[in-house]
């Protein structure tokens, strides 16, 4: 089989989320793209939204060579073990339709080996081709960053390939709609395991932060002043306390834990930092509810007011969120606790958690205010709380200036 980039590619792009609707869009600048997926609203509203792109929610028949790239969620299971049920879907309908001389592009981020071990069985079992010979596989894994204005064709890439030569065409592939390089690997395994790391690395980072905050909120030192002395030392790592929830910062880790113990090893660091990171919304509760003890403001019934519910700061997107560990514990101990999200779609919110979004509030109104997440809308808001009123105010984004607050995560 011989690979070489060709403009008459068809690009088929399966998910149609943060990461794969933008995949889509920018492939289209240059090929012909398909987007599909399983949501069939999601379908109709791309429809009306974007033109220069199919969208459907099955895989049409289509002549030529095509190019998959899958873009669907790896979450994890409540036991903490991954989800592989979307990549294995994805993996038999490509499978079904796939042709002599077509290539599978795997984005979802996934432990090392899932790939060759899971997906591409799939493929062969479902097609009856074989692989390298009938069909190549690829994997590049996304480098998305929702909120943070770069796009797809803004990002480097890492790539790699079933053989040599598809390795040199998924390479080939990526750069063409680039505008930054690209980085080849020597295995798809290696490419894998790369973007775990990438996020293993700072959820561990986060929760050593978070545990010296922890250390130093029972110490009665402010967190934030300690790390501002010590980031004056030219080598410091400037990272700072925070909720870490999301579908990849709070998900990959797992990934990596299950591939070691499957190995016999039982990862301390990681595991440790994934444990620190998990329980920082209930701190938060708490931390809260002894500052309304000190100051003598009553907990049952006390108005309670959440600055945010999105995972991270200016993008809607509220998976494994920690707003809502906040929310819960508060709402366990008798107050009366009320959400709102400047980006967060409400209907979306509340077919999820069955109530209701506040859309307008007053933040004077509240005994206690809650800074969630460091959307914009926010950074100007404390501005608008009345000092002489009986509250407290605590921030968990450590945005707001010092020392208008009651207290910092």
């Amino acid at each position: 089989m011989h690979w070489k980039i060709d403009t008459n590619l068809t690009i088929v792009v399966i998910g149609l989320g943060y990461v794969g609707l933008p995949t889509a869009l920018a492939f289209s600048k240059k090929y012909k793209t398909i987007g599909i997926d399983t949501n069939l609203e999601k379908v109709n509203n791309l429809k009306r939204e974007h033109h220069g792109i199919s969208f459907g929610s099955i895989i049409p028949k289509i002549n030529g060579r095509k190019v998959f790239i899958v873009t669907v969620p790896t979450p994890v299971e409540e036991n903490k073990e991954p989800d592989l049920s979307h990549l294995i879907d994805a993996s038999r309908s490509i499978g079904m339709a796939l042709r002599k001389g077509d290539l599978v592009i795997y984005e979802s981020t996934t432990f090392p080996g899932c790939t060759e071990d899971v997906c591409i069985p799939e493929l062969a079992s479902e097609s009856k081709l074989k692989l390298n010979k009938d069909f190549g596989v690829g994997y590049s894994p996304e480098r998305i960053n929702p909120g943070s204005g770069n796009s797809i064709e803004d990002i480097v890439r890492v790539t790699s390939g079933s053989n040599n030569e598809i390795t040199d065409f998924v390479d080939d592939l990526y750069q063409s709609i680039l505008i930054v390089r690209t980085y080849k690997t020597s295995s798809i395994r290696i490419a894998e395991a790369s973007k775990l790391v990438e996020n293993c690395q700072r959820d561990v980072n986060i929760s050593y932060v978070n545990e010296l905050a922890l250390i130093f909120d029972k110490m009665g030192l402010s967190t934030q002043e300690v790390l501002e002395a010590a980031k004056t030392k030219w080598n410091f790592m400037d990272f700072k306390p925070g909720l870490v929830g999301g579908h990849c910062i709070s998900v990959d880790p797992y990934y990596l834990i299950h591939s070691s113990k499957k190995l016999g090893y039982y990862p301390q660091v990681i595991g440790a930092g994934r444990a620190v990171n998990d329980e920082m919304g209930k701190y938060v509760a708490h931390k809260c509810m002894k500052l309304m003890a000190a100051k003598r403001i009553p907990l049952q019934g006390a108005k309670v007011l959440i600055l945010g519910f999105a995972y991270k700061a200016n993008c809607d997107d509220f998976r494994n969120t920690k707003s809502i560990d906040i929310y819960e514990e508060l709402k366990d101990f008798g107050l009366h606790v009320q959400i709102t999200d400047s980006h967060v779609n409400p209907s979306k919110f509340k077919e999820k958690f069955g109530f209701e979004l506040v859309q307008n509030f007053n933040v004077n109104e509240f005994d206690l205010i809650i800074h969630a997440v460091a959307h914009g809308s926010y950074q100007e808001l404390y501005r608008e709380i009345d000092p002489e009123r009986k509250r407290i105010v605590f921030d968990a984004t450590n945005t707001w200036p010092i020392p208008f607050c009651d207290g910092y995560l």
